[in-house]
């Protein structure tokens, strides 16, 4: 089913959302200070192409340590980007969700966009694992 899922996520917006994700993965590249929020931009794009069977969770979560992305140098991070980048996303997300949502075979991906924009407006610190890691980790 999430075969299924995630095709029909990528041809009815999943695509355009991966390549915001990915845009602002190379804008952030262009300057050397933002090359941290670059990776994570390119592996939250990856996961914004084909969501489903995934979920990102806290590595703090995952790892049940701190990490330089999981403390205060995260929270800093996180502020940063949100201002920068992440509300744009995570409107981009909202927009996408409320399109989704008009129609009833819509509101799965209407959800996925949801949890898409939630994780645009903090990225730091997370990361991208298969449900049954995430369902163990918690």
């Amino acid at each position: 089913m999430g075969v299924i899922g995630n095709i029909l996520w990528f041809i009815f917006g999943g695509f355009v959302m991966g390549l915001g994700w990915w845009l602002a993965g190379l804008l952030a590249a262009i300057t050397i200070v933002g090359i941290p929020w670059a990776k994570a931009c390119f592996v939250i794009g990856q996961f914004a192409f084909l969501p489903f069977g995934k979920e990102a969770i806290s590595r703090k979560a995952l790892t049940s340590k701190d990490d330089i992305g999981t403390g205060a140098l995260g929270l800093m991070g996180n502020i940063i980007w949100f201002v920068f980048a992440g509300i744009w996303l995570a409107i981009g997300h909202l927009g996408s969700a409320l399109l989704c949502f008009i129609t009833i075979i819509g509101i799965p991906f209407g959800i996925q966009h949801l949890k898409l924009a939630v994780i645009a407006l903090a990225p730091i610190g997370q990361t991208i694992v298969d449900k049954e890691v995430a369902a163990r980790a918690r």
